[in-house]
C-alpha cells in the first residue's frame, strides 16, 4: 500500500487541494459533485497516506457511487477497513474483488496483510507467495521480508531464513532483511551459520556496514571478541556515525579486558546517540576494573540518574563499596539490585561472595545455592561454592556435587571439580578414571584442572593422562 508520505507526490495532480476542500464540505452536508476517477483516486490515496482512514473509507464509498465498476475504489475501501481494524469487512470486499477477475499484485498483498492481522499465517503466506509471481523486481525484497515474518510467526525459522536470503539477493541494501537473518540464527542458536551467511554476503557486498555489524554480533555471541572487534572496525570504517557499532565495539573490548579502549568506544556511542544508562554503567565497570573507584561510582550514579531501576548499576555500586572495604554497605546495594532483578543469578553470586568475605557462612551458603538454582551452568559460581564447602569438609563438597549433578546436569566444570575432591579424599583410582573420561569428553575443559589446582601438575598420573 503506502509507506511514506512522500509517495503522495506521485498522486498529486494540481487539483488535490481543491478536491480536499470539496470533500470536507461534502462531509458537512454539501454536494460533492462529479470528479473523474483519477481525481477520486488521488483524494482517497491522500487520506490513506495521511492516516485519515475513516475519511478514506467515506471517500471510497462516495467514489463508488459514481464509478461502481471501478475495482480500485473497492480495494481502497478494503485497505481503509483494514487500517481501522474492520478485518472481516476487509476480507469480504477482497474476496469479492478476487472472484471478479484476475487478482492484481496489490490485491494479493492487501489480502496477505489482512490475514497477517488476523494471525492467520497460513493464508498470509499463501497470498504473499502468490503476489511474488507478478511483482515488480524492485518490490520483491519487501514481499520476501513480509513472507519471512509470517514464517517466523508460525515458528518455522528455517523457512524464514530461506526467504530472507532471497530478499537480500533481490536487494542487498534491505537492512530489515539483514537484521532478521541475525534474529533467526539467534533463535536457532546457530551462530556459526550466521557467521558463514554474513561472510558470504560480505564477499559480494563488502560495503554493507549492517552486514559487518551483524557479523560482529555473531562473533560476540560466540565470545570470539577478537574477531568481533575486527568486524565492528570494518563497520565503523564504512559508517562512523553508526552508534550501535561503537557501543558493541566497546562491549567486545570490555570482554578482552581492554578497558581504556572500551571507554573510548562507549564515549563515541554517547556522542552519537546521546546519554544512555546502560552505556554509563559499562563505563563505570571499566573504571572499576581499572581501580578508578571514584570514577566508577560517578558513572554508576549517572546511570541511575537516568534509570533508577537499572540493577547492574546498583550491583556496580555495591561492588565498589566492597572494594573500598565497606562490605556491609556494599551488601545493602547488592540486595537492592537483587530486588530489582530477582532472576539474575550473577547478582546472587556476588552477594554470596560478599557474605563469605564477612564470614557469614549461612548467608553465603544461601546465596550460592540461589545463584546456582537460577543458573546451574555457571562454572565460576560452582567452583567458588565447592571451594567454600571443601574448606570445611571435602566429603560434604563431594556429596553436594553428586546431588547437584543429579538435579542440575550440564555444568561442564563439575566433573573436573569432582576429580580434585576424589584425589584429596584418597580415592585415586576413581579420580584417575573420571579424569580420563573428562579428557575424552572435553579435553580443553579437562586441562583446566591444572589451572584450578596447580599442585596436580606435580602428580605424575594426571600428567601422563593429559599427555596421551
Amino acid at each position: 500500500m503506502f509507506d511514506d508520505e512522500n509517495d503522495e507526490e506521485e498522486f498529486y495532480d494540481g487539483n488535490l487541494d481543491e478536491d480536499i476542500s470539496r470533500f470536507e464540505d461534502f462531509l458537512k452536508g454539501e454536494s460533492m459533485g462529479f470528479l473523474d476517477s483519477d481525481r477520486w483516486e488521488s483524494l482517497i490515496d491522500h487520506f490513506l497516506i495521511s492516516g485519515l482512514y475513516n475519511k478514506a473509507q467515506q471517500c471510497a464509498e462516495e467514489a463508488l457511487t459514481q464509478f461502481s465498476y471501478n475495482p480500485l475504489f473497492k480495494l481502497r475501501k478494503a485497505q481503509a477497513y483494514s487500517a481501522v481494524g474492520k478485518l472481516k469487512e476487509a476480507i469480504s470486499l477482497l474476496n469479492e474483488l478476487e472472484r471478479g477477475g484476475i487478482p492484481s499484485v496489490e490485491l494479493l498483498l492487501t489480502k496477505a496483510s489482512v490475514f497477517s492481522q488476523l494471525r492467520d499465517s497460513v493464508n498470509a503466506i499463501k497470498y504473499y507467495k502468490a503476489s511474488l509471481a507478478d511483482a515488480e523486481p524492485e518490490d520483491r525484497d519487501e514481499i520476501y521480508l513480509d513472507l519471512a515474518m509470517e514464517y517466523q510467526n508460525k515458528g518455522d525459522i528455517r523457512s524464514a531464513l530461506r526467504v530472507l536470503k532471497e530478499a537480500i539477493k533481490s536487494n542487498p541494501n534491505n537492512e530489515g532483511a539483514i537484521y532478521e537473518i541475525a534474529f533467526c540464527y539467534d533463535q536457532l542458536g546457530d551462530f556459526e551459520k550466521s557467521i558463514e551467511c554474513y561472510s558470504g554476503f560480505i564477499n559480494d557486498n563488502p560495503y554493507s556496514f549492517t552486514a559487518w555489524y551483524n557479523l560482529g554480533n555473531a562473533y560476540s555471541k560466540m565470545e570470539d571478541f577478537e574477531k568481533a572487534i575486527w568486524a565492528y572496525d570494518y563497520c565503523v570504517l564504512i559508517n562512523d556515525d553508526f552508534g550501535p557499532a561503537h557501543f558493541n565495539l566497546g562491549h567486545a573490548n570490555l570482554g578482552l579486558d581492554k578497558y581504556k579502549k572500551a571507554i573510548e568506544c562507549f564515549d563515541k556511542s554517547i556522542e552519537l546517540d546521546g546519554d544512555d544508562p546502560t552505556t554509563f554503567c559499562y563505563i563505570g565497570e571499566c573504571h572499576e576494573q581499572l581501580g578508578e573507584l571514584d570514577l566508577a561510582k560517578h558513572f554508576y550514579k549517572r546511570s541511575l540518574d537516568l534509570s533508577p531501576l537499572l540493577a547492574d548499576a546498583w550491583l556496580g555500586l555495591g561492588i565498589v563499596a566492597d572494594l573500598e572495604g565497606k562490605t556491609k554497605e556494599g551488601i545493602t546495594l547488592i540486595l537492592k539490585a537483587g530486588e530489582i532483578d530477582p532472576e539474575n543469578a550473577g547478582i546472587f553470586h556476588v552477594l554470596a561472595g560478599a557474605y563469605e568475605k564477612l564470614e557469614d557462612r549461612e548467608k553465603a551458603d544461601e546465596y550460592y545455592q540461589l545463584s546456582l538454582a537460577l543458573d546451574a551452568k555457571d562454572e565460576e559460581c560452582l567452583l567458588n561454592y565447592v571451594n567454600l564447602l571443601s574448606d570445611d569438609s571435602n566429603i560434604d563438597a563431594l556429596d553436594y556435587l553428586s546431588a547437584f549433578e543429579d538435579t542440575s546436569p550440564g555444568n561442564c566444570l563439575l566433573p573436573v571439580l569432582k576429580v580434585n575432591l576424589l584425589w584429596k579424599l584418597g580415592e585415586t583410582d576413581a579420580a584417575l578414571n573420571l579424569y580420563k573420561k573428562c579428557l575424552e569428553i572435553d579435553r580443553d575443559k579437562a586441562l583446566e584442572l591444572f589451572d584450578l589446582y596447580p599442585a596436580l601438575k606435580n602428580v605424575t598420573e594426571f600428567v601422563l593422562l593429559a599427555d596421551q
